[in-house]
């Protein structure tokens, strides 16, 4: 379902827009997904609306059949996008899940500010903004989820959330709608 509204106090989550993150093979352009991100940072933050930056620093300490090691990584692989132009009221979140709720102040954070809306955008689709509509959902905020500001490694599963799972966390739109919206405030 399109984005029906805005509700008056929204927030932005951008998941795991880092330099080590952006920097693998996505399915669609990371460089494009970061630019729609920064866009939308730069509209909620003009309307005085919060800004939440995640990254991740590592993974959780349970096994998995993966067997995705916890192995040291470059110095600079959990810095922020420098195009998110990180801004000293953006609250940055460090989580060591895949979703940016468990383990972290997100939900306070966001609750202590009225906030009742959350888009999201990042990477990946199927893990780290998946994972973070889930908790939000549950938790009951209005979820939309930005679906061009997105991008997985897996093209199957990218469109796996963006065609079955989404619709039934919340409202999905692009960018362009999301900004419009804003600029109507």
């Amino acid at each position: 379902m399109p984005l029906a509204k805005l509700d008056a106090t929204a927030a932005l989550v951008v998941i795991d827009l880092q330099k080590g993150i952006i920097g693998l093979p996505t399915v669609h352009p990371a460089g494009e997904i970061v630019s729609r991100a920064a866009q939308l940072a730069r509209a909620f933050r003009s309307r005085g609306l919060p800004v939440v930056l995640v990254h991740v620093t590592a993974s959780a300490p349970g096994r998995t059949d993966a067997g995705i090691p916890n192995v040291p990584r470059p110095a600079d692989w959990t810095e922020l996008a420098p195009e998110l132009e990180q801004h000293p009221d953006d609250h940055i979140i460090t989580k060591q899940r895949w979703g940016a709720f468990l383990g972290t102040d997100l939900d306070e954070y966001l609750r202590r500010r009225g906030v009742t809306q959350v888009f999201l955008a990042g990477i990946s689709t199927s893990v780290g903004v998946e994972s973070t509509a889930r908790s939000a959902y549950d938790l009951g905020y209005n979820v939309v989820l930005v679906t061009d500001a997105m991008t997985d490694r897996d093209a199957d599963a990218h469109h796996h959330s963006v065609e079955k799972i989404f619709p039934r966390l919340g409202e999905t739109d692009t960018t362009a709608k999301v900004l419009q919206l804003l600029s109507n405030r």
